[in-house]
């Protein structure tokens, strides 16, 4: 699939939910003015769909929610969390550690632990709480709806960007996303397509004109 160009032909864009979405998902949703949300799917592995990337002191890190039952066939809102497995602290404390100096941390850090502290049973519910706060905090006001049902060929007019954003390829693989370095938490070498949390606690305000431009 070609990169779609820095200036959306349509309005709208159609794309599933991630959990705190990287780089190339957010810069797709703030070039549109609407963004409808795949509520319909079937649940796919080895995903962003509980999954990002950070970078902490010795690496990059993948931080994972985990699923009961998660398999392809799956209806996505009705795939559970695995909270038989401490996985809201252990994210807790990765990201304290990973960015806890990070210029921006102390503001926005709040607004996310307090997600942390709530007691979640479906994925799709802790991302679309995710999302919106990162919206929030980016000044980014699309409108947001779901999908009535699931839809193999969507409507005319819709940019169908479902499953293109994914972690199995490298920097040729963008669909929405140009990278440009940015001054980031640890080391010298620039780490591209990270998690939105990374540009936030990093760039702060900055972080929306990033994403444009």
């Amino acid at each position: 699939m070609e990169k779609y160009q820095s200036k959306l032909l349509t309005d709208e864009l159609l794309i599933e939910l991630h959990y705190l979405p990287c780089l190339d998902y957010m810069a797709g949703l703030l070039q549109v003015g609407r963004v409808c949300l795949e509520a319909h799917e079937h649940y796919q592995k080895q995903s962003y769909r509980n999954r990002c990337y950070v970078l902490t002191a010795n690496k990059v890190d993948v931080l994972t929610v985990p699923v009961r039952q998660g398999t392809r066939h799956q209806p996505i809102r009705e795939l559970r969390i695995d909270n038989d497995q401490a996985w809201s602290a252990h994210h807790q404390r990765c990201l304290q550690a990973a960015y806890g100096k990070a210029p921006f941390f102390e503001y926005y850090w709040p607004e996310l632990v307090s997600v942390y502290r709530r007691d979640w049973t479906f994925l799709f519910d802790l991302n679309v709480e995710l999302l919106t706060i990162c919206l929030k905090l980016l000044g980014a006001k699309p409108v947001i709806n779901l999908t009535d049902c699931y839809e193999k060929i969507p409507e005319s007019g819709l940019i169908d960007a479902r499953s293109r954003v994914n972690p199995r390829g490298g920097a040729e693989s963008y669909v929405f996303y140009s990278p440009a370095p940015y001054t980031q938490n640890f080391g010298v070498d620039f780490v591209p397509n990270l998690s939105i949390i990374d540009l936030l606690f990093c760039q702060g305000p900055a972080a929306s004109e990033y994403l444009n431009r």
